[in-house]
This record gives C-alpha cells, structure tokens and sequence, in this order.
C-alpha cells in the first residue's frame, strides 16, 4: 500500500475515505452484473455517510469494498491517504486489524467469550496486550461497564450491539463500517445504538453505514443512494419522511 502524490492530489487531506471512479462486476460472459458502476464518493473526516438503494443496487458491495474486504475491476480505494486498491491479503489484513472497525446486523460476537473478552479480542488477534482497565473504560462508555463479564446469550440484543460498538472502537479506527448496525434491534435499542453513533461522530469518527431504514438513515449527516450500481442522489440532513420518500421513488423507478 503506497501514498502517491496523484493520489494526494485527488483526494482532499480530511477526506478519511475516497472511492474514485470505482467499477465491480461479478461473474463472466452472459452471467456478469456490474454491481458497481465508475462510483465515487469521498468521506470528510468525522462525519456520518448512510448508503440506501433497492435489492441489489450494490450497497453490500460498495461496503466491502470501501473496507477492502474485495477488489476492484477499475478505478481506486483511498483510506486516509493511502491507496490500497493494490494492497496485498496480507496488507489488508492489516488494514481491517489496526485502522478500520466493522458493526455488523447479526453482532458477530462470540457466544463463549464474555463482554469484556469480546472487546478485547481484536486487539489480541493484532498481537497487542489491553489492559483490564482499557477494555473496561471501553464498555463504561457504550454503558455497560456493570456487564463485563456477562455472555452474549445474558445480554439483550441492544446491548450485544453495543458490546460490538466497543469492541469496533477499541482500535480507535479511521473509519467506522457499519452492515445494518440496528437491523436485529427493536425500536428503543435501535434510538439508543443510533445516539451512541452520533456522540461518535461528533467526536470526530466517520461511518460508513449501509441500512434499509429511513429513521437510521437520518440519523447520519448525509445519505447517498444508490440503483444498479451507480450513486443516483444524495441527501444532507433530511428527515425520515424525505429520505423514505426518495427510496420508494428508486424502487418503483419514477
């Protein structure tokens, strides 16, 4: 992974993530989509990007791209400076370990290991030593400091996800991603998981969210849409209504 100076000139200095110009088509021949189609969208340091489109508009695949989870066909992935569209397995590897942080739908955590050995997990996978202390300041401050040593299975889903927060921020990573991070919740986990992201933001972390929900879309600063694969609009601070309004106009096709 290198920092070159095309792309220092493409890609503003508190811009925390940048794709330019990015294709992705899946499959060959007859049977090949294009999920993502010559998109670019640029994250500024410290704000909230929420990215909604119909099934199959390429929401999942911009997100796993974005977090070099795939690659690209063409074009170029910008993490703070640095271009990994080239990075090696091994260098992402590194990248997910130590400068970027994932909040999944599904939680993700580990039914045997209490909250507070969730947490620390990363760390120990990238071969750092947290302290006790460390891991516990981290649950007191998602609210959960009296459940260090609960299981996932004694938490409510609310809480497991806030368990997940903790355990993404531990790395204190440049950018957030977040998969439907209040998918599984009901309606107050969901408004508390929401706030917690927004004291985030406000903080100075950025997220990258995918969401089908018009309410945590406008929680974020601003949502992009996608449909078949190309970013159609955007919208800054719109209200739940707007932004639902706008969904429903991508899927019926008006």
């Amino acid at each position: 992974m290198t920092t070159t100076t095309t792309t220092q000139t493409l890609v503003h200095h508190e811009t925390a993530l940048a794709l330019l110009g990015v294709t992705r088509t899946h499959g060959t021949g007859d049977a090949s989509v294009t999920a993502l189609r010559d998109v670019t969208l640029e994250l500024p340091t410290g704000s909230w990007t929420a990215i909604m489109g119909p099934s199959g508009s390429g929401k999942s695949t911009l997100l796993q791209i974005a977090a070099g989870l795939d690659h690209v066909d063409s074009g170029r992935v910008v993490l703070g400076g640095t271009d990994i569209t080239d990075a090696t397995d091994h260098e992402r590897t590194l990248l997910r370990r130590n400068r970027i942080g994932f909040v999944f739908q599904a939680f993700n955590l580990i039914a045997s290991l209490t909250a507070e050995q969730n947490v620390a997990l990363p760390l120990e996978l990238a071969g750092r030593h947290p302290s006790r202390q460390m891991i516990r300041d981290a649950l007191s401050r998602v609210g959960l400091g009296d459940r260090v040593g609960h299981r996932p299975r004694e938490l409510s889903g609310g809480q497991q996800q806030r368990v997940a927060i903790a355990r993404a921020m531990i790395t204190a990573p440049e950018v957030l991603f977040a998969d439907e991070p209040t998918g599984a919740l009901d309606s107050t986990a969901a408004r508390v998981v929401l706030a917690m992201m927004r004291e985030m933001t406000d903080a100075g972390q950025t997220i990258l969210m995918v969401t089908h929900d018009p309410a945590a879309a406008a929680a974020a600063d601003s949502t992009v849409f996608l449909r078949d694969g190309q970013l159609v609009d955007a919208l800054t601070g719109a209200d739940a209504a707007t932004i639902a309004n706008r969904l429903v106009s991508l899927e019926t096709g008006r």
